[in-house]
């Protein structure tokens, strides 16, 4: 009977070595593809956010592929060794991962100590929790929106999705060698993987708030799914288990759902808004999953999709792809510091940073990234004992020893040199708006007592026949003294600064408005301003409907919106049709000529007008061209020059169409 029983196992431990000597690792180039496919997007999408609106979403495909790629080994080493080697796993992810992430925070903030020192505030805190990994948590209470593409910008701020995969690699092994003893049976790890996901999702759509994103946007537990469904994916899914002949119609099945998913993924990019309710309410989830679907196709040896996403353009992008993620940030906003004509060439300017950024990721990946994954840590004592005994240098170790030296030292003055917050200068643009903010919540309540004796005095004016057509003489003779300084201040027709008089207006807008309000105010005095700094058009119908619930919607709406990102089709329809076909809508262009949505955003703004009778165009950008004078150093902000300019404009474009005054 024992002799049976031995018997019986030693059979089903025979069963199980001869199952678990599975194929050698393959390396599965489609995967190369998929990352290639994840990085084009977020470069494209910070480059030209209006060309590719859902870019954004390359870094799930990330967390997916990552998750799956890190479950898969863990298991083989699982299914062969019966453990899992804890300190080798994370001495592999160290080596891969740190030696060219401590190269960019070296370098970016030794850049920023020498070259752009607005940008030294928390800088110790933003590079130690670098180091750490939870700088994604940090940005939570202390980085601006991953979507405010305008005001002051970090080239840190990508680096959150690192510190979330290296919170992965440290508790994840551990993880799945306690699934594994408890749950044994891979398929039930696998169903409660994808139940963690589920909550992870749902805490996202419960969370998410759509005047702040950061918290869903950033946070490890709202972001988890991608990294989960992955791993998840790797238990029922592994890759050296998949047969390489299966049924035709089973390969037919494959290669539809994996390119389904493919041609899914690619309309997501631009259609996916990362302002969108509907993203953080199962948008972004959905696309998660079809990127799972993806990975699990170009992972099956029998689909056509591996082959499908291999080529050479695709091996070298994807081998680059962490380089190329991590040095995207500080190239481009480094190059947008400097150069002040990106709207107007977009497509030049944007094809000039990714060769830059191609450039410094391969030097990285030469003399950094590669030597630094094959090195024997375990020799550093010994190394660094027969340097100092012998110091030898070729060519290529004396100038990145002389470099790395460099970069520590000035990056240790960046560290010394921290501003606080108090100690920080603002700008003159920054006091004005600051000021203007201030002024502006008193006055509008003023101004919405006028609006309504404005909106009387402008019926009255429209029913009287002898106030229709007013001499220049006559209008002047009706205007007071301080009619009369507006009309000289602002080179303005006396009979546009009557109509302003009994002109009711809200204007809705960014910091450029609130730059101008104090002057918009001063010659429409019925002018109600809502001005945000960093507000993108997402916000506006919120704004407006609060406004109409109130009863506080002025006839006459001026919208300026479009400084901090770009407008959709869709988006603009919104805006109008939550303002009404029963109000006038004046909105301005932007002029904003550091950014590559400039001309995107102005298209669509005349566009919209072209579509609809009752939206006329302020075209501010076409006004200011070439008119350099006009603007703070930023060339975005009006200075008071340009302030004047542009409330004389938004005056006598309202004049033209409510009163006929040209």
């Amino acid at each position: 009977m024992n002799e049976n029983l031995q018997g019986v196992n030693m059979s089903r431990t025979m069963a199980r070595m001869n199952r678990h000597q599975m194929r050698p690792r393959r390396y599965i180039t489609g995967f190369d593809g998929i990352r290639t496919l994840a990085v084009l997007g977020v470069i494209i999408y910070h480059l030209m956010p209006a060309s590719l609106q859902g870019g954004y979403l390359g870094v799930p495909i990330f967390f997916v592929v990552s998750g799956y790629l890190i479950t898969d080994l863990l298991l083989q080493e699982w299914a062969t060794k019966g453990t899992i080697g804890f300190w080798s796993f994370y001495g592999r992810r160290l080596r891969r991962l740190y030696p060219a992430l401590v190269t960019m925070l070296l370098a970016t903030t030794a850049y920023i100590t020498l070259f752009q020192r607005s940008l030294l505030t928390n800088i110790r805190a933003t590079v130690m929790t670098n180091l750490l990994y939870v700088y994604n948590w940090f940005e939570i209470g202390h980085g601006q929106s991953y979507f405010d593409r305008f005001n002051g910008e970090s080239p840190f701020t990508h680096l959150w999705s690192l510190s979330i995969e290296g919170q992965y690699y440290l508790f994840w092994p551990l993880l799945v060698v306690l699934l594994m003893l408890i749950f044994k049976k891979r398929s039930r790890i696998f169903w409660l993987l994808m139940v963690a996901a589920v909550a992870s999702a749902i805490a996202m759509a419960v969370l998410y708030d759509p005047t702040n994103t950061n918290r869903v946007y950033y946070g490890t537990d709202t972001r988890m799914f991608a990294i989960l469904i992955g791993s998840g994916l790797a238990f029922i899914w592994p890759s050296r288990e998949l047969p390489t002949d299966i049924a035709l119609g089973n390969q037919i099945t494959l290669d539809v759902l994996g390119g389904g998913s493919l041609i899914a993924l690619i309309w997501m990019f631009f259609q996916m808004s990362g302002q969108s309710d509907f993203t953080y309410r199962g948008g972004m989830f959905l696309f998660t999953v079809l990127s799972a679907v993806l990975v699990a196709t170009v992972a099956h040896p029998a689909s056509h999709m591996n082959r499908l996403l291999t080529n050479r353009v695709f091996t070298y992008i994807g081998q680059r792809s962490y380089g190329i993620y991590l040095y995207q940030f500080p190239v481009m906003i480094f190059y947008e510091t400097k150069v002040h004509n990106i709207g107007d060439h977009p497509v030049l300017n944007s094809l000039i940073e990714v060769a830059l950024i191609l450039i410094v990721t391969e030097l990285s990946y030469r003399f950094i990234e590669n030597p630094m994954r094959r090195y024997n840590y375990s020799q550093v004592l010994t190394d660094m004992r027969d340097f100092i005994r012998n110091p030898k240098f070729n060519r290529v170790t004396g100038t990145i020893t002389a470099l790395a030296t460099v970069l520590f030292v000035i990056t240790a003055v960046g560290f010394v040199q921290q501003p606080s917050k108090a100690a920080t200068k603002q700008t003159a643009v920054q006091k004005t708006i600051d000021k203007n903010t201030q002024a502006v919540k008193k006055q509008n309540a003023a101004a919405l007592k006028r609006q309504k004796a404005a909106a009387k005095a402008a019926k009255a004016a429209k029913a009287s026949s002898s106030s229709e057509k007013l001499e220049t003489k006559q209008a002047l003779a009706k205007l007071s003294a301080s009619q009369k300084k507006v009309a000289k201040d602002y080179n303005l027709k006396p009979q546009v600064v009557l109509a302003m008089g009994s002109t009711d207006l809200t204007a809705v807008g960014d910091s450029v408005l609130l730059d101008v309000s104090s002057d918009l105010q001063q010659v429409i005095p019925g002018t109600v301003v809502q001005g945000k700094v960093g507000r993108q058009v997402t916000e506006v119908p919120g704004i407006i409907s609060s406004l109409k619930s109130q009863g506080q919607l002025a006839h006459n709406v001026l919208v300026n919106i479009g400084t901090n990102g770009t407008i959709t089709d869709a988006q603009a329809e919104q805006v109008v049709s939550e303002i009404g076909r029963d109000h006038q809508i004046f909105w301005v262009t932007a002029h904003v000529p550091t950014q590559s949505w400039q001309n995107q955003v102005n298209a669509q703004i005349k566009k919209t007008a072209a579509k609809h009778s009752n939206v006329h165009v302020v075209d501010w950008h076409a006004t200011a061209l070439n008119h350099a004078n006009w603007f703070a150093t930023d060339n975005v902000h009006p200075n008071p020059t340009g302030n004047t300019q542009l409330t004389a404009l938004i005056a006598r474009r309202i004049a033209e169409v409510n009163n006929g005054i040209k």
